[in-house]
């Protein structure tokens, strides 16, 4: 269930490191930011990438290969540099791109041996391949499985700053107890604030307080990371809209 934040205010700030300064910090050799700006882009799309070339019908060590070898093709060849910000959304041309890369490598009947000569961000394949396993068998082709996946790793990323955020403030038990009602919607069998108070040593009172903030957080974080994705804050709303479309479809 996605939180309800298309109402939420943008933050000011929000839109001073978006994907897209990423992105094209990423494509300039010369920045100091490169190295976290590749982080940030491997991180964000190589499993939804994955998925999808995993989609297309291809095994692990393929999929595993094709994926790392597009990183590579999209830094070596500078392809970064060619992005148009204002066409569109950079998850659009970052699969067309692969969809160009997957068509290069069948035609020349053979796979882009995985690391390249690219340092990348390490990524977990046998869990990247655990969580497919996990993805619907016959629901979704492999372009309705890259929109699923980025949807849901933007919301994993929400949650893993809100985690974060509470374990910081020494509140991680506080944040473990609630986090079922961080999306606001009614969890199966969720216990009590009566009974979360007992556990936490809170009053009933307190506990639908914290409950409150804790999903109000989580729905900023959310939208920051929406916003991140987009050239402008105007566009928040709707690719909020698209992202629960995505999510719920």
């Amino acid at each position: 269930m996605v939180p309800d934040v298309r109402t939420e205010p943008a933050k000011a700030g929000i839109f001073s490191t978006t994907h897209w300064s990423v992105v094209l910090a990423a494509g300039q050799d010369s920045r100091p930011t490169r190295q976290a700006a590749v982080e940030r882009l491997c991180c964000t799309y190589w499993y939804p990438l994955y998925a999808y070339v995993r989609r297309l019908g291809y095994d692990v060590e393929d999929a595993e290969d094709l994926t790392q070898g597009f990183f590579v093709r999209l830094l070596e060849k500078d392809y970064l540099a060619q992005v148009d910000r204002q066409k569109g959304r950079f998850r659009s041309f970052l699969l067309a791109c692969l969809r160009h890369f997957v068509a290069d490598q069948r035609d020349c009947a053979r796979a882009v041996k995985r690391g390249g000569r690219c340092t990348f961000v390490p990524m977990e394949t046998q869990s990247a391949e655990e969580r497919y396993r996990l993805e619907p068998i016959d629901e979704m082709n492999a372009e309705k499985i890259f929109e699923r996946r980025w949807a849901l790793t933007l919301l994993e990323f929400a949650e893993a700053r809100l985690r974060q955020e509470y374990v910081a403030g020494g509140k991680s038990r506080l944040y473990e107890r609630l986090k079922i009602f961080r999306t606001g919607a009614e969890p199966t069998s969720p216990p009590t604030y009566a009974e979360l108070g007992s556990q936490l040593n809170m009053t009933e009172s307190a506990v639908r307080c914290a409950a409150a903030r804790l999903r109000r957080r989580f729905r900023e974080l959310v939208r920051e990371e929406v916003a991140q994705t987009v050239t402008h804050s105007s566009e928040i709303d709707e690719e909020i809209r698209y992202l629960i479309a995505v999510i719920s479809g």
